[in-house]
């Protein structure tokens, strides 16, 4: 299959390009800059010049592929108005890639993050949430799922808080940032909270296997770790970094507080029996002792 990937030189999108590559898949990847798309053809993918705000590019990128894989979103995340930029960023690009595939029958895997279900670990049951900071991501979501009837094998992988790789990535990669520059590994609230996590090289191979094998309108979850207590997150950042580790206002984290402070655990039985997706990578806890002080 030739699938054309957003987001093919992050963190995330980087293994999935690994992992498809070393499937017998070829790549067409979007490459924002000159150093992306040198990053793409040293990887071995094909390179498309764009950003995500170009729809023209990704609607080229949809009519040269068999299949989608949509990985790419904003990463300024220092206030309100960033993140509403990014999630509309990504909405009109859902949008876009969607209708160049209707009637095409060829799979198109995006993702979301994993729901909160309070008092229990949420499950591919569990609907995304349509509001708060990032409700408009929740939205653009359930109308990628919904071109199921319009002739588009639309999936939605959703990975969890954290997507790890050599210590490095999601919330707890921010914790990470955040206890360099100040000097304090902080953690909202009690630090009691749980985030499910995953290492990116399984999440990798789920994005595979979503685009191989699954149904129309699925939901899938890349969750590896149910979910670690974010002050165990905090106290490893803090120990590798050598500096204090304590408990910070929630307001700390700009627009992701809330989200931060929230206990979210979350589990991916389904998936697992339903693809036959098993991790086999470092936990987040163990990955973390790979941060250089």
């Amino acid at each position: 299959m030739h699938v054309f990937v957003t987001g093919a030189t992050g963190l995330i999108g980087s293994t999935v390009v690994a992992e498809l590559l070393g499937n017998g898949h070829s790549v067409l990847a979007l490459a924002r800059s000159d150093a992306s798309a040198l990053a793409a053809e040293a990887a071995g993918a094909e390179p498309l010049r764009g950003a995500l705000a170009d729809l023209g590019v990704l609607r080229a990128g949809v009519t040269q592929a068999d299949g989608v894989v949509h990985l790419a979103f904003g990463n300024d995340f220092s206030s309100p108005e960033a993140l509403a930029k990014n999630v509309a960023e990504e909405s009109a690009a859902l949008a876009a890639l969607g209708e160049e595939l209707v009637g095409s029958d060829r799979p198109f895997v995006t993702v979301s993050g994993t729901p909160q279900a309070p008092g229990r670990a949420s499950t591919e049951a569990d609907p995304v949430p349509t509001d708060g900071p990032v409700g408009g991501r929740g939205r653009a979501v359930t109308a990628v799922l919904d071109l199921a009837a319009r002739g588009v094998r639309s999936t939605a992988v959703r990975l969890p808080r954290t997507v790890h790789h050599q210590g490095m990535g999601g919330f707890a990669g921010l914790l990470t940032d955040i206890a360099r520059r100040t000097g304090l590994s902080g953690y909202p609230g009690d630090g009691t909270q749980r985030w499910p996590a995953v290492h990116a090289l399984d999440a990798a191979v789920l994005l595979r296997l979503a685009l191989e094998q699954a149904d129309a309108g699925s939901v899938w979850h890349a969750v590896a770790d149910e979910g670690d207590r974010v002050r165990d997150i905090a106290a490893v950042i803090g120990r590798r970094l050598g500096v204090p580790v304590e408990s910070v206002p929630s307001q700390r984290y700009g627009p992701l507080g809330p989200i931060f402070a929230t206990d979210q655990p979350s589990s991916s039985t389904h998936t697992r029996q339903a693809l036959g997706w098993e991790p086999k990578h470092p936990g987040l806890l163990e990955d973390l002792e790979n941060i250089q002080p």
